[in-house]
């Protein structure tokens, strides 16, 4: 695609890939790379230790994944115009929750509420949406509205690090809120002529494997979906822990905790760009090709983090780290699509943003729980990077086996 093509590309389909971006910029609220920069007052506030924190933290995540079960085939039913601003609403209610309680108790609750607001429903409302309003430039529209995490992510840490040593950070979680409510009308004037999947479905559906739709119950019983559970679980888990426990890395790591997120706009921009060359990629050679093998680079980011001692070997951490977390941001929902059909591709990739969203609340916890037993954060690494091993040979068995089926 030339440049001039390009531009035309953007400026035909401008308000849906805003959109998208506007929704996975505002679904950082409820991501773990957010929620976690408040990690030591939290812990401090109502008195948690690492393990505990992590507990109250799976347990609100883990209920959020329950619910998307269900939540997430409504975008099946309705269009983005009704749902985003409903979903936007939740999210900034969840963070007024965060700002104003005062309950151990209510934590999980509020946990649960960020969680299935931001990183359930505000993102799978928002790749939902690409997937099924794209078929040919698929991959291009997932990349483009994508960027939203990335700027979420290089943005709102430092800024908002930065910020804690001068605001309460109490008042940071209205701020967010009222971020959340001004991005309704932002949405709901992007969307005033909304592609709706009413009205796109015969144009734009595109079928799967053998040629046909799959219904979230054919998707279950297909031994494919199985193959491809642990690396559902496997990003979502362990870079959701080591962006949970960054202070605490931090400390292992002996920089201080500004030094680090300091990495994060680095990470980010590299992240970008392995998420637009998957989306490029991704258009041009295809999932079946690409899939199986982008969850190699995160053998070597955690074997960076474990051993490495400099801000070189951190930074290289990170470079591996960006490089799946980019693929990540459009293959796997792209993969659904093109395996399996969009016509019921709401309620398929319910199940598996349930799954992502159960593996972050597993990661926190057991490292949480890991760190409080003496295992090192570093130890723990280790184990990681051989899971993505695991990880990479199920995948190409896998999809090599289902791949003449399209």
């Amino acid at each position: 695609m030339s440049l001039l093509t390009f531009r035309t590309y953007l400026s035909n389909n401008a308000p849906w890939l805003a959109a998208g971006g506007l929704l996975t910029l505002l679904s950082s609220f409820g991501q773990t790379f957010f929620i976690s920069i408040f990690a030591g007052e939290i812990r401090v506030a109502f008195d948690l230790s690492h393990g505990e924190w992590g507990g109250l933290y799976s347990i609100g995540t883990t209920a959020s994944a329950v619910v998307m079960v269900w939540a997430g085939t409504l975008t099946d039913m309705f269009r983005v115009r009704k749902l985003g601003p409903i979903v936007l609403f939740g999210l900034a209610l969840a963070c007024l929750a965060m700002a104003f309680n005062s309950w151990v108790v209510a934590l999980p609750i509020v946990i649960f509420a960020l969680r299935f607001f931001g990183q359930g429903m505000s993102s799978h409302i928002a790749m939902v949406a690409m997937a099924r309003w794209f078929t040919k430039t698929r991959g291009k529209a997932m990349s483009i509205a994508t960027l939203g995490f990335a700027l979420g992510e290089a943005t709102l840490p430092l800024v908002f690090v930065a910020a804690m040593t001068v605001v309460d950070w109490h008042l940071l979680w209205v701020i967010s809120a009222g971020i959340c409510l001004l991005g309704i009308p932002i949405l709901m004037r992007l969307l005033r002529h909304e592609r709706t999947p009413q009205s796109m479905s015969e144009s734009y559906d595109s079928t799967g494997m053998e040629g046909r739709h799959w219904t979230r119950g054919e998707t279950l019983r297909n031994p494919l979906f199985w193959f491809m559970v642990p690396a559902l679980l496997g990003p979502s888990a362990f870079s959701t822990a080591f962006f949970f426990h960054q202070v605490h890395f931090a400390e292992v790591k002996g920089l201080t905790h500004v030094e680090l997120v300091a990495f994060f706009p680095v990470y980010t921009v590299l992240s970008i760009i392995a998420m637009m060359a998957s989306g490029w990629a991704l258009d041009k050679i295809g999932t079946p090709r690409l899939m199986p093998y982008s969850q190699l680079p995160m053998v070597a980011a955690f074997l960076f983090f474990a051993f490495g001692s400099g801000s070189g070997m951190i930074f290289a951490g990170f470079l591996f780290l960006a490089l799946t977390a980019g693929a990540n941001a459009t293959l796997p929902n792209a993969f659904w699509a093109e395996f399996y059909g969009t016509a019921h591709i709401g309620s398929i990739k319910a199940m598996a943003a349930a799954l992502m969203v159960l593996g972050s609340a597993i990661g926190p916890g057991v490292t949480g729980v890991l760190i409080d037993f003496g295992v090192g954060i570093e130890a723990q690494f280790i184990g990681v990077a051989g899971y993505f091993v695991f990880v990479t040979v199920l995948m190409v068995m896998g999809i090599r086996r289902a791949t003449p089926s399209l």
